[in-house]
């Protein structure tokens, strides 16, 4: 492919609503434009990296046996008013109203109803399963506010695959399966992935696993053991038990005044103590009824932790009114001392000393309360989020590091098919719900990942796998019959070999294209100039390295397809 007859707006002006590396340089190297808020066109070359993605995921999906479908984007509600998604994703379920048709119709952020549907449907017998199918879609959500450029957006690019079995051992089994697949397929595109123990969210099931990408860029965090025996994301992520804490003697109870003092930052001031050295309760409703979670100051409530911790129940914040009545106080003055529902510590408020607390009482807290003599636990399990200086479960010092996600694999188990009645008939004619698991990757992250963790002060560090064109080839002077005559024999040498390769055929300055081609980041470079072509060699660079290797004009093809060859490299 020529360069003057392709489509590169590369661009010096960095974009002044880009703050992260890979959104500047994708929109730098003419890879994506922005159409609106959270919604990009993939120009041409950006377009070229998102099809091999796609290439590298088909291949390693269908040598598991998954069989690729197509679903549509539109789904009708009432397939996720049959699982209560509807109510779970909330405002990011993206609806359309205009017209009345459309008022009974969503946009997919994600495809479980749709094929659950389809499976009971057509499959009914047990002798038909395991299966698992997968597609390759454009999805949406209600992002509240795009940002990151491909990282975060309103529109995105995803497989999702979804297995049926008959039994849980056979969920195990494909579990496993994909798990491998993921690895072997983030390896090929080149991505430094980690994978971590995760929470399901609003896709729900009993197990998963996040794959992510260490960067500064990222959004989620992922939390390891020092000595790498333990990773998960910072959802999931599990702590070793706060050692009990001492004191020189056991203070007695006391009630202080607190006028219009009730967040922990105003208390602790005015108290002149430590946020760690408070209990900060926190109500729910739980179906109707009050649910308190007490964790210590400086620390946060990790939903999921709880919910999980109280049964499975669904929790919302309690409104005022079911607050006040419980504690017979104004909100933000509540504590465990004399508090009549059911509560859940978490295990570091279990060994605290002295505490500090709300009173129950408007405009009062205590100090001194003591587990045991003021208040007692009867439910004590880890709620929080885990916290530098924490350890992992095993002892070690916990590490926190910025991610991307780029895939995640769930066992769903029967949520989607006890809700759908979906259901095959076993070996003895009994109705079973289908057993599932959902496996998900992000192509657009996928690109925005391999750039965060390749690229330097010029541009692009393309993985060679996903890389737009594998070889670049740079004429330096088009106007010299001898420089074009060896250069465009090298471009069809190439293409002749299934190597694709671009050439930069523009009259333009050396340092012009020297520039446009770090910033692109084709993993190999191979310059023809006046002087070189004279002396008979060209010069061969890789784009992560510095040096330049002047090779005979004879010997630039082997060279160069000895560089590119499939799994050669894993980063030029």
């Amino acid at each position: 492919m020529l360069w003057t007859k392709f489509l590169i707006p590369t661009s010096k002006e960095v974009p002044a609503d880009a703050t992260v590396p890979s959104h500047k340089l994708m929109i730098r190297a003419g890879l994506i434009r922005q159409v609106a808020a959270g919604s990009y066109t993939y120009l041409p070359l950006g377009y070229r990296v998102l099809r091999k993605v796609e290439q590298i995921i088909r291949e390693e999906m269908n040598a598991t046996g998954a069989i690729e479908l197509h679903m549509p984007a539109m789904h009708p509600v009432e397939l996720w008013e049959e699982t209560g998604r509807v109510e779970t994703m909330g405002e990011t379920l993206m609806r359309l109203t205009d017209k009345p048709f459309r008022k009974a119709t969503v946009l997919g952020p994600t495809h479980e109803e749709v094929v659950t549907d389809t499976v009971r449907a057509y499959l009914n017998s047990y002798k038909q399963l395991p299966i698992t199918l997968y597609q390759i879609q454009t999805k949406f959500r209600d992002e509240a506010r795009p940002k990151s450029g491909v990282l975060r957006t309103r529109e995105f690019h995803m497989k999702d695959a979804y297995s049926f079995h008959a039994d849980k051992a056979g969920l195990d089994a494909n579990y496993e399966k994909m798990y491998q697949a993921y690895c072997r397929l983030f390896a090929r595109c080149g991505l430094p992935y980690v994978a971590v123990e995760a929470e399901s969210g609003p896709i729900g099931g009993d197990a998963s696993h996040e794959f992510m990408v260490v960067t500064d860029a990222g959004e989620d965090y992922l939390v390891r053991a020092e000595d790498g025996s333990y990773a998960a994301n910072l959802e999931r992520a599990e702590m070793a038990p706060l050692p009990e804490e001492t004191c020189d003697r056991i203070e007695e109870l006391k009630e202080v005044h607190t006028p219009e003092l009730s967040t922990i930052e105003q208390v602790s001031g005015f108290l002149k103590c430590q946020p760690r050295n408070m209990i900060k309760t926190i109500i729910y409703d739980a179906g109707g009824e009050p649910l308190v979670a007490l964790v210590r100051g400086d620390h946060e409530v990790n939903e999921m932790k709880l919910a999980r911790a109280a049964g499975g129940v669904k929790l919302e914040m309690a409104p005022a009114a079911m607050i006040e009545k419980l504690t017979g106080a104004a909100v933000g003055f509540a504590g465990p001392v004399g508090l009549k529902a059911r509560i859940i510590a978490d295990q570091a408020v279990s060994v605290m000393k002295n505490a500090v607390t709300g009173a129950n009482k408007t405009d009062y807290h205590i100090t001194g309360a003591n587990i045991g003599r003021d208040f007692q636990l009867k439910d004590v399990a880890d709620i929080r989020y885990a916290v530098p200086g924490d350890k992992s479960p095993s002892g070690e010092p916990l590490i926190f590091e910025k991610c991307i996600e780029v895939g995640h694999v769930f066992k769903l188990g029967t949520k989607y098919s006890k809700a759908m009645k979906a259901t095959f008939l076993d070996e003895k004619g009994v109705a079973k719900p289908f057993i599932m698991g959902c496996y998900g990757i992000g192509l657009n992250r996928i690109m925005a990942a391999a750039i965060e963790a390749f690229h330097d002060e010029n541009g692009i560090r393309w993985p060679l796998e996903i890389a737009p064109y594998r070889a670049l080839i740079v004429a330096l002077d088009v106007r010299e019959a001898g420089v074009m005559e060896a250069a465009m024999k090298l471009h069809d040498e190439l293409e002749a070999a299934g190597i694709d390769v671009l050439m930069d055929d523009r009259d333009a300055r050396p340092g012009f294209k020297f520039k446009d081609a770090d910033l692109v980041g084709i993993p190999v470079r191979v310059v023809f100039g006046k002087r070189g072509v004279s002396e008979g060699v060209a010069e061969v660079k890789l784009r992560s390295e510095k040096d330049v290797h002047k090779v005979p004009l004879n010997e630039v093809f082997d060279r160069v397809r000895e560089l590119v060859e499939p799994g050669s490299r894993g980063c030029p």
